[in-house]
């Protein structure tokens, strides 16, 4: 259901292809999945399927010269977001399923700390961040709890490029 959600959100978003414009090429018009995407359903693809659907709507939604380049942190942690409920709803559905990265990103949002891993890993100097983001509450606790964590992003597709 999620899934159906998003894609229709998407749709909606990458419809209008005159969003914006730069040296006579519209980019966001139609977001291409890998391949292996639509072939393969392995939990931990689907729940980064989601984080790419999710923050490549959000990007195009902020607008501006060339969405797709986008970085914002309400794009970034809502897309993480996403991955992660996704990511639940996939191992309930899959026993099996285990990935190291989403089941330690999991025990960050557990934790309360999900907005500032978000900030700590991948946030840019532009970025508004809430005044409620504690950084050195998650300094504090990264320290224990993600020695040696290395941040993922795994995207798996990409907007197109084409003449107006």
């Amino acid at each position: 259901m999620r899934l159906l959600l998003i894609a229709a959100l998407l749709g909606l978003a990458a419809c209008n292809h005159s969003i914006y414009t730069k040296d006579g090429v519209t980019d966001g018009d139609t977001f291409f999945l890998a391949p292996r995407a639509w072939a393969d359903d392995d939990p931990s693809l689907q729940s980064w399927v989601t984080y790419s659907l999710v923050k490549s709507a959000c990007q195009l939604e902020v607008g501006g010269d060339n969405p797709a380049r986008n970085s914002d942190y309400g794009c970034e942690l809502t897309a993480r977001e996403h991955l992660l409920d996704t990511w639940v709803e996939q191992r309930d559905e899959h026993a099996h399923a285990t990935d190291d990265y989403l089941d330690t990103l999991l025990r960050v949002r557990k934790a309360g700390f999900l907005d500032e891993y978000t900030v700590a890993y991948f946030g840019r100097r532009h970025w508004s961040v809430p005044a409620e983001v504690q950084h050195a509450r998650f300094d504090r606790w990264r320290r224990e709890h993600l020695k040696g964590h290395e941040p993922e992003t795994r995207i798996i597709g990409s907007w197109n490029y084409r003449p107006l």
